[in-house]
């Protein structure tokens, strides 16, 4: 009987990892999901009803990278070397750079967002270009297409993500390992209920999973989802600096970390 394939999730305890858990479990897939909250991980994945063997839980901070390594060397001994990796994990907090303690925030944000990244895909890339298949996939942000007054740190960390993905897509051209960007829009997440702005287009995260699951399916290098937010972001990267920064002026910001410094 064939083993079904299996998806190793980052960031899954909440938000777009938990529906993408969801949506891998539904289509027949296994499932690896990683995050620092393990026992509430393992007591939602529990509750799920899933049968056994479909599922495994491993505790990891993908900002420690020796932490999100062992992870993913754990599930390889455990489940085997997964068909997809899915580096979701991700903070998002508005920064100030006169303050001195957003400056650690944009450390964190980028130990995260992007080294955490890289981390996440550092123990599967040899064996699936052993293998000759796998594919890698980083949810970026559509916020990577320009930066926003008091997002430094978020759109700069997701502009690296993309930048970095494009680099690792050529690395292993000819391998068999693709590599997937998907950017999101705004996803109805707890992560984007605090924001304090309007959020356009904003989608049920069971609905992004599932048009993300459809894209790596089909290997696509780079996708946002959803598709009203690209046009959006292709407008805004061909505009004027001087009409882009008139446009974006006296727009509400991210809340910080620290806003009583």
């Amino acid at each position: 009987m064939a083993v079904a394939p299996l998806a190793f999730i980052t960031g899954a305890s909440s938000g777009i990892g938990q529906a993408l858990a969801l949506r891998y479990v539904a289509a027949g897939w296994r499932v690896a999901l990683v995050a620092r909250r393990q026992a509430e991980l393992t007591a939602w994945a529990a509750a799920q009803g899933w049968p056994a063997g479909r599922w495994q839980v491993y505790g990891a901070d993908v900002a420690v990278i020796d932490a999100i390594v062992a992870a993913g060397q754990a599930c390889i001994a455990a489940q085997g070397v997964p068909d997809v990796v899915i580096a979701n994990a991700g903070i998002s907090v508005g920064m100030d750079t006169a303050e001195r303690d957003d400056i650690d925030v944009m450390a964190r944000t980028f130990a995260v967002n992007n080294t955490g990244m890289a981390a996440t895909f550092h123990p599967f890339v040899e064996p699936m270009r052993q293998r000759g298949s796998g594919t890698l996939v980083a949810i970026a942000s559509v916020a990577a297409i320009r930066g926003l007054p008091g997002h430094g740190a978020y759109c700069a960390s997701k502009a690296g993500v993309v930048s970095y993905c494009e680099s690792l897509r050529g690395e292993l051209r000819g391998s068999g390992v693709r590599v997937v960007t998907i950017g999101p829009g705004y996803i109805d997440t707890p992560l984007t209920r605090q924001n304090r702005y309007a959020m356009p287009f904003l989608m049920p995260a069971e609905v992004f999973a599932d048009r993300a699951f459809r894209a790596i399916e089909r290997g696509v290098s780079y996708r946002v989802i959803p598709w009203q937010m690209a046009v959006v972001a292709r407008l805004l990267r061909v505009l004027p600096n001087a009409l882009f920064d008139r446009l974006l002026a006296g727009r509400p910001r991210k809340a910080r970390q620290h806003p009583s410094s």
